[in-house]
């Protein structure tokens, strides 16, 4: 079962699903006229300013959305998938998980002005949005919707429960010696005191706890990097020289340096997978386009940002090459270490707190997704399942449950993918609206300007 599983996942996440993902993200970056580079200053200004919008409709703040999204994709793919791309695609392949976040920057813009621009009040007078929503109203497709919201539902349950709880437990375990059990009954009641309150509950913990988390590995991978300034220019050379050759792979394989900074790339910020955008449609904002640039920002700080310091670390270490069968977050904490003594301390403490986070994140995703499928009723049982998931998750030998979440979320991005190039329309109506928008408030904010001088 194992074996067939993987050679599924294999297939779905092989060079025609990436070349869709990617292309995707490509055809609407020329299809907006690479808004996403432009507007960039402006979004994380947006995200970040202590003047959110708390007037419009929705549920959450934008920054509260933003860190709901990020809570969910700054996850144990920032340590641990990064390590793989760089052992089993070189250095090289840092440059590619560069150039899919920055194609995926216009993906995650597009998802968000779709889901807040079909958004709907749901039965408890709460904002749902999402794939399902813009597939179903845009399109018409409730089929395609209801694969969706399928696929998003049952994906939650590994990726977004169990695989993190088992992630924790064994940084735990191997760090402090806590039996993984009682790291499971922990964690599954901090997820219960949080979720069961509802996006607004998440959207307030995420919004104090993803920015101290982030900042904290950022924080200590910079100061790393820094303490080995002398090592950095050669390591960048050989991330970008190694881009075009692959001469880190056996063989000089050029195709194996992309697919994986590609594969990993969008497994960490999830840019076409179709899961941002359900946190996106919560958001109080006046305009989809608004929200959308907030939501573009996430793409870039998790992968520009996040992904880069583990990625350029990892190649001034060097201890990827010939280091057998040490990949993943023991890579990670390895080269850490070998570079700061007690380093490894910023991989373990970050994979928990990024674990812990993608829970939360994935615990609204998924119960959206099974909102959609049976209603507002079905809501506390999924969260209830789902909080007893991380439990279990913990204590189990979940290989079998990683492949399985793998495919589910390529089949999550395939309906996605189809409906932002039918609905590619939209997105460049609603954008060319939004320019005229803030073409004016430029006009009265220079008006405003020019009174009080």
């Amino acid at each position: 079962m194992t074996e067939f599983l993987t050679m599924i996942s294999n297939l779905v996440w092989g060079p025609p699903t990436l070349i869709l993902i990617v292309g995707t993200g490509l055809y609407l970056t020329f299809r907006i006229g690479f808004y996403q580079f432009s507007s960039l200053p402006y979004a994380l200004k947006l995200a970040f300013t202590k003047n959110q919008d708390h007037t419009s409709e929705g549920d959450i703040s934008h920054f509260q959305s933003l860190m709901t999204a990020l809570a969910a994709t700054i996850g144990t793919g920032n340590i641990a998938g990064v390590a793989t791309a760089v052992v089993l695609g070189g250095p090289g392949a840092v440059f590619w998980m560069w150039v899919t976040a920055l194609v995926g920057m216009a993906t995650k813009y597009s998802e968000a002005i779709l889901a807040v621009k079909y958004r709907v009040v749901g039965e408890n007078g709460q904002m749902a949005g999402g794939p399902m929503y813009f597939i179903e109203k845009g399109l018409g497709w409730k089929w395609l919707a209801v694969l969706f919201a399928l696929f998003g539902s049952v994906a939650a349950f590994g990726i977004g429960s169990s695989v993190q709880s088992n992630s924790v437990a064994a940084a735990v375990e191997s760090s402090f010696g806590l039996n993984p059990w009682i790291t499971g009954i922990i964690l599954t009641i901090f997820t219960a005191l949080v979720i069961l309150g509802g996006i607004k509950s998440i959207g307030r913990v995420t919004s104090y706890f993803v920015p101290i988390m982030a900042v904290f590995y950022v924080a200590g991978g910079l100061a790393i990097i820094l303490m080995n300034i002398d090592i950095l220019p050669s390591a960048l050379g050989l991330i970008f020289t190694d881009a075009f050759t692959g001469q880190a792979v056996a063989g000089g394989a050029i195709g194996a340096v992309i697919r994986w900074g590609v594969a990993r790339g969008v497994f960490s910020n999830e840019a076409g997978m179709g899961s941002a955008p359900i946190a996106a449609a919560a958001a109080k904002t006046d305009h989809p386009g608004r929200q959308a640039l907030i939501s573009m920002t996430g793409t870039f700080l998790d992968t520009i940002v996040v992904c880069s310091i583990t990625g350029i670390t990892l190649v001034m270490g060097g201890l990827y090459i010939g280091n057998g069968d040490l990949t993943g977050a023991a890579l990670t904490t390895e080269t850490f270490d070998a570079l700061l003594p007690g380093g490894g301390w910023i991989v373990t403490i970050g994979i928990i707190l990024f674990a812990y986070s993608t829970v939360l994140g994935w615990a609204y995703y998924g119960e959206k997704c099974f909102e959609y499928l049976f209603g507002n009723k079905s809501i506390t049982a999924y969260r209830v399942v789902y909080t007893l998931t991380v439990l279990v998750g913990a204590g189990m030998n979940l290989g079998l449950v990683w492949t399985i979440a793998d495919i589910f979320n390529a089949l999550m991005a395939i309906p996605n993918l189809i409906g932002l190039i039918a609905l590619s329309g939209v997105v460049v109506a609603s954008t060319k609206e939004f320019k005229k928008i803030r073409e004016q408030e430029k006009v009265e904010s220079q008006k405003g300007t020019d009174v009080t001088l």
